[in-house]
């Protein structure tokens, strides 16, 4: 993976799926229940590590990416978090007088010391060859659960806080990236190989919008991270971005791009001709299996596999995924004939 993200052509490419540790495994949703509460499970490097490792163990992966959750940064900074079942994470919605003292008086890295820890530990359990990623949220998305205090179909309460609010959201914003920097700057410290950024609700945004609120910050975070490690590799997944991921990775300076299903294979080609792209099978032809899933498969490697490619899914796998089409998918890659 780590090839493929300097620029190189491998094929079959590197493997992973997006939330590869999660509710499709018996053996996750087993741990979870010895966990107690999903930020037991995020926040204890015992229950962290072996979630982690299950879908390695399992399928083999070319990387192994880091359990935990985005919001853990918001909680670092003193804010409440709790996780309803089958409905999501809950914050108190943030007040715009609120975000100048925000995170005053927390030790932002003793919260997130377990964090760390089970990255170290990772590293040492591993296997030498798997590359393991560790991530933040970006700023914007991460934004969009502190103002409505949950996950919105379109994000309107935050984007309308940016826009009646846009000191108080550059406030936010910019407080978010200098935070996120230093958390994937500490997870480098401690072990990982790549970092992504996901930018969940980036799509949501219109051109001005997109330019100040997701660009400019994950920009900011490039730059803290590379002034500390310039030599790990970055990858941006601004999600639902469309006609905006064009010029997103010069804008950014992210390595690589990471792209959603509804990224045109055309387009994904042109995207791939700067760099390393990552994606972008659609979860539910995971989901789907059979000729569907054979057919998604086929036409990514047919259009992406001459060049630098990360295989992946273009968002998380869903929990009602079958794990022997994961197994189908895995030996279709990993079979194909360059």
């Amino acid at each position: 993976m780590l090839k493929v993200l300097g620029g190189e052509t491998v094929f079959p490419p590197p493997l992973w799926m997006m939330r590869q540790a999660g509710r499709y495994l018996p053996e996750y949703r087993e741990t979870r229940k010895q966990a107690g509460s999903f930020l037991d499970l995020c926040y204890n490097p015992d229950f962290a590590v072996e979630v982690t490792l299950q879908p390695i163990r399992r399928f083999g992966f070319d990387a192994s990416i880091l359990f935990s959750d985005i919001l853990v940064v918001p909680h670092a900074l003193g804010r409440d978090l709790t996780f309803a079942e089958g409905e999501g994470p809950r914050m108190t919605p943030i007040e715009a007088a609120e975000i100048e003292r925000l995170g005053e008086g927390r030790d932002f890295h003793a919260r997130l010391a377990p964090v760390y820890e089970t990255v170290s530990r990772l590293r040492t359990e591993l296997p030498k060859e798997t590359t393991l990623i560790g991530f933040c949220g970006a700023p914007w998305t991460v934004a969009t659960y502190m103002i409505a205090g949950r996950g919105t179909p379109d994000q309107a309460p935050s984007r309308l806080f940016g826009f009646r609010e846009p000191e108080a959201m550059a406030m936010l914003l910019a407080r978010l990236s200098e935070v996120s920097a230093a958390y994937l700057i500490r997870q480098i410290d401690a072990g990982a190989d790549v970092v992504q950024i996901f930018d969940s609700w980036a799509g949501v945004l219109d051109e001005a919008s997109f330019s100040a609120w997701c660009v400019e910050p994950v920009a900011d975070i490039v730059r803290r991270v590379r002034a500390v490690h310039p030599d790990t590799p970055i990858i941006g997944f601004p999600r639902g971005a469309g006609s905006l991921f064009a010029g997103y990775r010069q804008r950014t300076g992210v390595t690589a791009l990471g792209l959603d299903w509804s990224v045109p294979l055309s387009q994904a080609r042109d995207l791939q001709a700067q760099g390393a792209v990552q994606g972008n099978l659609d979860p539910l032809r995971l989901v789907a299996g059979g000729r569907a899933l054979d057919d998604g498969v086929d036409a990514i490697l047919k259009a992406l596999g001459g060049g630098p490619l990360v295989f992946n899914l273009g968002h998380g796998i869903t929990p009602d995924c079958p794990v022997e089409n994961v197994e189908r998918m895995v030996k279709r890659v990993r079979t194909a004939q360059g």
